[in-house]
């Protein structure tokens, strides 16, 4: 296999150009209530924004009972020309109503819904088992990538379920993994669980890295053959852009830099331009990678969102 399954189809890995590994276009979530994104219009216009900064390619990281809309994100890709990877599988259970049964699901279960979308398509909502979506030419709307996700150096029944089922999904297929660990906890811990269950760390991004800025523990994480997800720029409440790039830099001068992958994350309809609010998905090509390449050159910044990016995303079991 040497094919990324984007939401128009699969294409050859080199065709997709620099890559927001990270995103959200559709999302609802009870942790961010009022700031649901749930307008294809104005994420239409995001990703064109984002597009016409001189990203090609991005991954859209919305899983399964969040709002997800395949039928949607396939439009938006053909209309603006964006490579768009879906995603299946699962966030940490925080995300879900105490009513949610998906978080009732058992491990078999799970597994093979998270395998649907892999192969035979996403549905167009959130119900298991309705019509698939279809892009506009007609054909399946599938997800490229597997999703878990857990708590503060906390993994709970419900998200060991989903990591288990992830890993099921992942050995039938090849399809990448990525683990959303909340303030950049439990890496290692994370990577143990699903190597046991046959997932090479090779195979998977740990997002939200960098909310623990340990250039120490990155490498460490990154020699494992570990990704790691960098995508808190914009993000100044917490620590400022200055604080990444001293990160990225730190970590790339410890032979990490083939791990290193970049996104925003952005995540909430106050912060998009196109639904009235700022600094939208454009912040990182725009403001934040000029200064990237001014500290380590334009030859790693490539490695970073063209090369690592394609060869996470590439699908492959071994």
């Amino acid at each position: 296999m040497n094919f990324v399954r984007t939401v128009l189809g699969d294409v050859d890995p080199v065709l997709l150009g620099p890559t927001n590994y990270h995103e959200h276009l559709f999302q609802v979530t009870p942790l961010l209530s009022g700031d649901e994104l749930d307008d294809e219009q104005a994420s239409r216009e995001e990703t064109a924004l984002l597009r016409a900064a001189g990203m090609t390619a991005m991954v859209e990281a919305t899983p399964v009972g969040l709002g997800r809309n395949p039928a949607a994100i396939a439009r938006i890709s053909a209309a603006t020309g964006m490579h768009i990877v879906a995603t299946t599988g699962a966030h940490r259970t925080a995300h879900y109503p105490d009513n949610s049964g998906l978080t009732s699901s058992d491990e078999a279960t799970l597994a093979a819904r998270f395998l649907a979308d892999l192969m035979d398509g996403c549905p167009r909502g959130d119900d298991e088992g309705g019509p698939v979506a279809r892009a506009p030419d007609g054909r399946p709307v599938r997800a490229g990538l597997l999703k878990a996700g857990i708590g503060y150096w906390s993994i709970g029944p419900f998200e060991r379920r989903v990591l288990a089922a992830v890993a099921a999904a992942h050995c039938k297929t090849g399809a990448p993994v990525m683990v959303h660990l909340e303030h950049g906890s439990a890496g290692h811990e994370v990577l143990d669980m699903l190597h046991d269950a046959g997932v090479g760390p090779h195979r998977v991004v740990l997002a939200h890295a960098d909310r623990n800025p340990d250039p120490g523990l990155h490498v460490e994480l990154a020699q494992r053959g570990a990704y790691l997800g960098y995508d808190g720029m914009s993000r100044h409440r917490e620590r400022p852009d200055s604080a990444l790039l001293d990160l990225i830099a730190a970590v790339c001068a410890g032979a990490a830099a083939d791990r290193l992958l970049l996104g925003g994350d952005v995540a909430r309809r106050s912060r998009y331009v196109a639904y009235g609010g700022m600094p939208g998905l454009a912040y990182l090509p725009i403001r934040f990678l000029p200064r990237l390449r001014a500290r380590v050159g334009d030859d790693l910044v490539r490695r970073l969102l063209v090369d690592n990016a394609a060869r996470l995303l590439t699908w492959r079991t071994t």
